[in-house]
């Protein structure tokens, strides 16, 4: 039995005992969850193993990666700018990105990036891994790249491209690299253990991820035995050009290795933000109310950053989804804690958000990178929110 450390507010224990059973029965290696409400924890907790490799284990302090959790964070640094009033969301991105005009691009917004709708979800011609990495080749190849479909008329996960789109207009706007920006003017403030660019120094703090196949791999079976509401996304995950593979084969002669030391210290601010579950939930709480003195954004301006802007229809994951300018919102299958939450999740499970009406913010990092419709662990851990809170 994996022991549980850290401490929970009366009439929260059920998320103690969904996180135990996470262990047990959902396939948690090493793991940890916090939640706020009124801007304090009432759950801060972590368990198990950080590196199973060398039996470490994990402690409070133990960084994970949280891949597309990170968009969260670098939405958030969106929106400080606009609130400050340098940064439009309705203005063409060309405005501050002249060369992002090529291609039929002037008249694309900046809120367009941030929801998903500009149809740069892959590239003509990837960039080489090294490149990328250094960021200004990538920034350059997608203010060279054609939309994908007409923007506006259709929303896509861009996956990999997200972070470079909206990171570089962070960049042109405030001067400064996007995860810099975020360490200086989000982490800093809240004191957060969350990165977007590891240190090196921090590099030994880092749990090591382990990545889970499925039981069955679909892509592998006949068409016919594919479950008829999976046909549709399995064949795309078997045609290479389809959105659903080119949206994440965007460098050469390699996809980006996350484990990588050279990738985690660059900044990639779509998925590549290493984190404590503290961190994802401190941040969250910071955008909807005050923490020891800072908030993150006025009402007005969170209430205009988390309005719907695209749902339906996802033309790369081929399922419902929702987005507002840049966090996502509820849906039937991930209805968070409820109608008014957002967040963002990141592959294999994590995830961090917040609902204003009960004023709550929740982070959850762990280094068994799932996903997909049996894991259970985040769902778990929200529907124990839920629960604690009714």
């Amino acid at each position: 039995m994996t022991t549980i450390y850290g401490e929970v507010a009366a009439g929260f224990e059920p998320v103690r005992e969904a996180f135990a059973t996470n262990f047990s029965q959902h396939g948690d290696i090493g793991a940890a969850v916090c939640v706020y409400q009124y801007g304090r924890p009432v759950v801060d907790l972590w368990g198990g193993i950080a590196d199973p490799e060398t039996g470490q284990p994990w402690t409070r302090d133990t960084l994970q990666l949280v891949y597309s959790a990170t968009k969260g964070a670098t939405a958030t640094a969106a929106h400080m700018l606009a609130e400050r009033g340098v940064l439009g969301l309705d203005a063409p991105v060309a405005k501050y990105w002249p060369e992002f005009a090529a291609n039929g691009k002037a008249d694309i917004p900046v809120r367009w990036l941030l929801s998903h709708q500009a149809g740069l979800i892959a590239l003509d011609q990837p960039v080489p891994l090294n490149e990328a990495l250094a960021w200004h080749p990538m920034a350059a190849a997608l203010a060279a790249q054609r939309p994908q479909w007409t923007p506006g008329t259709a929303h896509g996960y861009h996956g990999r491209t997200w972070g470079w789109l909206v990171g570089e207009v962070i960049r042109r706007v405030s001067g400064q690299m996007p995860g810099r920006f975020f360490a200086d003017e989000i982490a800093a403030p809240l004191g957060l253990d969350f990165f977007i660019g590891l240190p090196t120094d921090q590099r030994d703090r880092v749990s090591r991820m382990v990545y889970q196949r499925p039981a069955v791999d679909l892509t592998t079976v006949p068409a016919e035995s594919v479950p008829e509401e999976l046909r549709e996304q399995v064949a795309a995950w078997r045609d290479p050009e389809s959105f659903s593979n080119r949206a994440y084969a965007v460098t050469y002669p390699a996809a980006i290795d996350f484990g990588s030391p050279d990738v985690q210290a660059a900044e990639l601010p779509s998925s590549n933000g290493i984190s404590t579950a503290h961190g994802l939930a401190r941040m969250y709480a910071g955008l909807i109310g005050d923490v020891n003195g800072v908030r993150l954004l006025a009402s007005e301006t969170l209430a205009s950053a988390t309005k719907e802007q695209a749902s339906g229809k996802d033309q790369v994951m081929l399922i419902p989804s929702r987005f507002s300018s840049g966090y996502m919102l509820p849906t039937e299958t991930n209805p968070m804690i409820g109608p008014n939450s957002f967040g963002h999740t990141g592959r294999g499970g994590s995830l961090g958000l917040a609902d204003p009406e009960h004023s709550i913010a929740f982070g959850y990092a762990m280094n068994n990178i799932i996903g997909g419709l049996d894991d259970l662990r985040a769902t778990s851990l929200v529907d124990a929110v839920r629960k604690s809170l009714a």
